[in-house]
């Protein structure tokens, strides 16, 4: 999941990155009731199998199963500010849906190794440098010094992640 966003009183709206249908928005309805079944599935970072009814605005989830929490990722604040570094640049650089499936496994490899990771500052770095080259922004053997720049760039914008995990990271 990439983000999410509180709608009404009882739901929200999430965008997602999934395998085959690239990056889609979809209305997760009465998640936010206490009684609600996929409230504890539906969270930022977790790896889902759902489904989905088509609407004539936003498709509604009907069903929601957690495949990976990250459980760890999220009791480190460090590890959560380059997680949410990740998912920003990744929900940035791509656009509703457009398949990206290697995206989807780029951002599911990327966080079980961010988990395990020791130097979170080389990671963070070597990570996007290594979207760069996968997506076609940066050729393989270059050298990058400064793949927040890049980035910056392609998305004609500050990514705001960054301010808070250099901060973080140092």
């Amino acid at each position: 999941m990439l983000s999410q966003m509180n709608y009404g009183e009882a739901d929200r709206i999430v965008t997602l990155i999934t395998r085959d249908y690239g990056k889609v928005r979809v209305i997760c309805k009465g998640i936010r009731k206490m009684k609600s079944r996929k409230r504890g599935h539906i969270d930022v970072f977790n790896r889902l199998k759902f489904s989905a009814s088509k609407s004539h605005d936003l498709d509604i989830v009907t069903e929601a199963e957690l495949i990976e929490a990250h459980s760890e990722l999220k009791l480190d604040l460090r590890k959560v500010s380059v997680a949410y570094y990740f998912v920003e640049i990744i929900a940035k650089l791509t656009q509703l849906e457009e398949k990206h499936e290697m995206l989807y496994y780029f951002l599911a490899e990327k966080l079980h190794e961010l988990e395990l990771s020791r130097s979170l500052k080389t990671f963070r770095l070597n990570a996007a440098k290594e979207l760069l080259q996968k997506i076609g922004f940066w050729p393989y053997g270059q050298e990058l010094a400064d793949p927040d720049k890049i980035i910056e760039d392609i998305i004609e914008r500050k990514i705001s992640s960054t301010r808070v995990g250099k901060a973080v990271l140092k």
